[in-house]
């Protein structure tokens, strides 16, 4: 399944605030009430609730609140090989399981009459179709809509010239692809705002997927869509934080081993050891300057050049990508290290042309030291797991291979799981940053933001108390199923992109 959405800039501005009835000057004024729903008109319960959803959203647009997606699934592709969310869609709310994806920025699902989607799927979870006209909620995107025509600016969107509809079109980095149309409806969810947990929706602009080909129709791994996280403005986190649901910045923590799992929250998880690193401006992805890479604390003899932001090359931050990817000119001088440095510890071997070695006893004791050096003066520390994959055993020894991976005739470097795992990762868009630090992501997290007012509290297993500092959830580990903020389950699919 693909991750990184190769050539597709998701550029739409989602506007969704309402403009004020107008009032006319002069008081007292006569003010009318009326009913929502005639007396003699039976109301089913559902509608009401829909209704009631839609004002609750209103309210928390005077205050930025944390949502929270506890992550399911792991990076090893020898075994899930995927993360997975759960989001609520509709009214009434409707489930789908989606992909997380930091390189693509719209938020898809399968719907009716769909063309080459998955029925069932190998990861045992249930798989639905979005209706719109099951939901009483749900609204089309025309042509003339703004959203719709700055989509069109962007390749983002298309005009259909049947019906006036918005469509779009992706086509991903490994071939597979999905067409479909926008729809307007209701993202379902609970909210930390203040000190208490609010039941709420927001209005977001999705796709309904009509047709998918390529590794988008197997069922080994399907789930029902791609859930884009990426910075432009039709993403979801742009379009929640546009209207002050949450705050424009974002943050996960994946868990490596022990089964996986992990957190994913729209807000900022507060850290000690994070550094940051600027986001090269301008680019439709998580680019870094990614400026040189250390072997044991000795840099590589690789020209900078190699890994400069250009049309064709750079370094991107992509959570949807399963392994990670090295630009060509720097992926042969890393191997070359990596094998020098325990050359006399272990046996390297060949397995269908990727780097490989024999080993007998613990990677941790034999492999060095990587260190990825950013812009900043900062770098990211890669221990042995972090770049290397066990993939068999022959005997007593085990085989652990190079995880990186070349991409032939490319300058495009991609750090997908296999880095970011175990890691605290901030995407701090209002910053134009992107910060990391190792961390254990079984153990609870520290997520800030500050309320419309300026109060800052600290939320602590119920109990309340004033700070001059941000106001921080403490956050108990998450486990699949458990409610906290937002029970959603993440998932980033596994995919072998550019193979």
């Amino acid at each position: 399944m693909p991750a990184l959405a190769a050539g597709i800039l998701a550029v739409a501005l989602v506007t969704m605030f309402w403009p004020p009835p107008a009032v006319a000057s002069g008081f007292p004024a006569t003010l009318t009430l009326e009913r929502a729903f005639p007396l003699n008109q039976r109301v089913e319960l559902d509608e009401l609730k829909a209704r009631d959803r839609v004002r609750h959203g209103r309210f928390l647009q005077s205050s930025v609140g944390v949502v929270d997606f506890p992550v399911e699934g792991t990076y090893d592709p020898y075994r899930v090989g995927l993360y997975f969310t759960r989001v609520l869609l509709g009214s009434p709310p409707k489930e789908f399981y989606v992909q997380i994806d930091t390189g693509s920025d719209v938020l898809w699902v399968s719907c009716g009459s769909c063309n080459g989607c998955p029925q069932s799927s190998g990861l045992h979870i249930p798989l639905n179709f979005f209706d719109p006209g099951s939901s009483s909620t749900a609204s089309l995107i025309s042509c003339s809509d703004q959203r719709c025509s700055l989509g069109v600016q962007s390749s983002d969107a298309g005009c259909s010239s049947q019906g006036n509809q918005c469509i779009y079109t992706f086509q991903y980095g490994d071939g597979s692809g999905t067409s479909g149309y926008y729809v307007s409806d209701l993202l379902n969810f609970d909210a930390i705002v203040g000190s208490s947990v609010t039941n709420s929706s927001a209005s977001i602009v999705f796709g309904c997927s009509i047709s998918q080909t390529g590794d988008l129709t197997k069922s080994d791994r399907a789930v029902d869509g791609i859930f884009g996280f990426g910075q432009q403005d039709m993403s979801v986190i742009s379009q929640m934080s546009s209207q002050g649901i949450t705050p424009k910045v974002f943050s996960h923590c994946l868990k490596g081993d022990g089964g996986g799992g992990g957190i994913l929250v729209l807000g900022e998880i507060v850290e000690e050891d994070i550094v940051y690193s600027p986001l090269v401006p301008s680019q439709p992805h998580y680019n870094l300057n990614l400026q040189s890479i250390s072997v044991n604390g000795k840099s590589l003899a690789i020209d900078p050049e190699v890994f400069a932001t250009s049309t064709n090359r750079g370094t991107i931050v992509d959570s949807g990508t399963t392994l990670a990817y090295l630009a060509e000119e720097a992926y042969d001088p890393f191997v070359s290290a990596i094998t020098e440095a325990v050359s006399q510890s272990v046996r390297p071997l060949l397995s269908k042309g990727t780097q490989c070695y024999l080993i007998t006893s613990s990677v941790k004791g034999i492999f060095p030291t990587v260190s990825l050096n950013f812009a900043g003066g900062v770098s990211m520390n890669l221990k042995p797991e972090d770049y290397l994959l066990q993939q068999n055993s022959i005997g007593d020894a085990a085989v652990w291979c190079i995880g990186f991976q070349k991409i032939q005739g490319q300058g495009i470097t991609i750090l997908g799981d296999l880095v970011l795992k175990d890691k605290i990762f901030v995407y701090d868009l209002a910053g134009q940053r992107i910060g990391w630090a190792n961390y254990d992501c079984s153990m609870s997290v520290n997520v800030s933001t500050r309320s419309s007012t300026g109060k800052s509290e600290f939320v602590n297993a119920g109990q309340l108390s004033e700070s001059s500092s941000p106001r921080t959830v403490f956050y108990n580990k998450l486990i699949p199923g458990s409610i906290v903020a937002l029970l959603v389950h993440l998932s980033v699919l596994y995919t072998s992109l550019f193979l």
